[in-house]
């Protein structure tokens, strides 16, 4: 079980490492939420920050809370 995180893990940072320059990312949390906008991703972290200029709103996330990426 634990290598299927470890694949899901390396596949989300390589959406959100080709997201980067992408002009619109959605993402998909754990919990259920989703949220689209551009995107900061620090790769050494796993974190990053969706900001939505339409809506005024940033928001900080880590790959852990992630469930999909899509561009």
């Amino acid at each position: 079980m634990k290598t299927k995180v470890t694949n899901d893990t390396q596949r989300l940072y390589d959406l959100l490492l080709g997201a980067r320059t992408a002009d619109k990312v959605t993402l998909y949390f754990r919990d259920g939420r989703v949220l689209n906008g551009s995107l900061i991703f620090n790769p050494s972290k796993g974190t990053g920050r969706l900001i939505n200029i339409d809506q005024e709103m940033s928001l900080d996330f880590s790959v852990d809370k992630l469930r999909e990426v899509k561009f």
